[in-house]
């Protein structure tokens, strides 16, 4: 009986600690909260070392916490503000890189086409750890892009970390950067490349436009599309979506999901694929992100492209820009975007259909080994040859992009394989 009295004390004796601990503490009060912001920002004030704005300390402490929810919500001062509208206008000024914050460094999403940054040979994932000397630990990112951004033709001086290589310094001159979103080409006579550098305004008619005069000027005779978002932080979510929309029939592009269930939205295709079905490669790497993975991930899903290249950033989350008046605006992580398939891109990214790392590619010398029809005396000469001096020519501009040769080949391969399943349905339908 001693025995059990004391086992049951003893029981207690654990128990009490632990149903003590479990307790949960109650919320502080939000005034009380308030007044403790209020005492800070005062001592900070009168015991500074150096003097101190109220508005300085304000808008460090809404910057403060507005970062410590995630890396893409921020405080924007009016500064700040409008050079974020000027961006997706498509034109500012700086160096021409989209940047972000990781573990106390600044690391480059994606350097922009044409920009001294691009120039410079800066590339997605490179991390930035001094600017003009001084490091950018401490920094937010507000700060960071503020010592970056300059008067127009002065110069800053970088320190940059690499994978795989030795730390080194750059030294660029800023310059008004001035964003060409969409540049399309003609590769070997017959599939129209474009390339898309940011999501801007009217991303949209410009593809269009390019799709049509590309079917105009070849007669009829265009193989296919390949759509280059390599290095492509993003920008508007309606242009994301309405240049899915133009090589879809129909179905889901993109929906967004916020903390209320009721308030998800979904975007959907409207009928008619300007490309009619031609087939569509998209090149994506670890520079691709946003919008760009909301493009690559709608026409994946609906396997509608087959996507190339390497594993994109994955950014899946949306920022709503709330203006504050003279203040700037706030910019607020409100949604994540969800592809058709339902799959969240966030810290994800989209993986390609086919990976294909970069890579260099080096035409073999024969030395002259080798004897040909053309080098035997007398030999007949082909009409045909200038034409196909020209086609030389346009491979050689092309192949220092390995990539982008995989993606050209593949449209190719696509056209011939939809060649044969349309003869194969013929011969079935004849024979019925």
């Amino acid at each position: 009986m001693i025995k059990k009295i004391s086992l049951l004390f003893l029981m207690m004796f654990w128990a009490l600690p632990v149903a003590a601990k479990a307790q949960k503490k109650p919320e502080p009060d939000t005034y009380e909260l308030l007044n403790l912001f209020g005492e800070v920002m005062e001592r900070a004030k009168t015991s500074y070392v150096e003097e101190v704005t109220d508005k300085k300390l304000i808008e460090a402490a809404i910057n403060g916490m507005l970062t410590s929810l995630d890396p893409h919500s921020s405080y924007l001062d009016a500064e700040s503000f409008t050079y974020m509208n000027e961006q997706t206008k498509g034109k500012f000024g700086g160096l021409g890189i989209e940047v972000t914050m990781d573990n106390g460094l600044v690391k480059i999403v994606s350097p922009i086409d044409d920009t001294p940054a691009a120039k410079a040979g800066l590339k997605a994932g490179d991390y930035i750890t001094h600017i003009d000397g001084e490091t950018v630990i401490g920094l937010n990112l507000n700060e960071a892009v503020s010592k970056l951004r300059g008067k127009i033709g002065t110069k800053v001086k970088i320190s940059v970390r690499r994978v795989n290589a030795k730390p080194f310094d750059v030294t660029l001159k800023r310059q008004e950067i001035k964003i060409q979103s969409v540049k399309t080409e003609i590769k070997n006579d017959d599939i129209l490349y474009i390339r898309i550098s940011s999501f801007a305004e009217e991303n949209d008619k410009n593809i269009e436009k390019a799709v049509k005069d590309a079917q105009k000027k070849l007669k009829g005779k265009l193989a296919g599309i390949v759509i280059d978002v390599r290095n492509n932080p993003g920008g508007l979510l309606d242009q994301s979506v309405a240049v899915s929309d133009l090589f879809l029939d129909k179905g889901e592009i993109v929906s967004t999901r916020s903390r209320n269930e009721e308030e998800t939205v979904k975007y959907t295709a409207q009928e008619g694929d300007i490309a009619k079905g031609l087939p569509i490669v998209v090149l994506i790497n670890e520079g691709s992100a946003s919008a760009s993975e909301i493009l690559a991930g709608a026409l994946q899903d609906h396997r509608r492209a087959i996507i190339v290249g390497e594993k994109s950033f994955g950014k899946g989350s949306v920022q709503t820009v709330l203006p504050l008046g003279e203040y700037g605006a706030m910019r607020l992580t409100t949604a994540r975007y969800y592809t058709p398939s339902g799959h969240s891109i966030q810290a994800k990214g989209i993986e390609p259909d086919i990976v294909v790392k970069p890579a260099k590619v080096e035409v073999l010398e024969d030395y002259g080994w080798t004897i040909t029809e053309a080098e035997l005396s007398g030999a007949l000469k082909n009409e045909e040859e200038e034409k196909k001096g020209k086609e030389k020519a346009d491979n050689a501009e092309t192949i220092s992009d390995y990539q982008l040769i995989r993606a050209l080949d593949l449209v190719h391969a696509l056209g011939l394989y939809n060649q044969g399943q349309g003869s194969a349905e013929a011969e079935k339908k004849a024979e019925e």
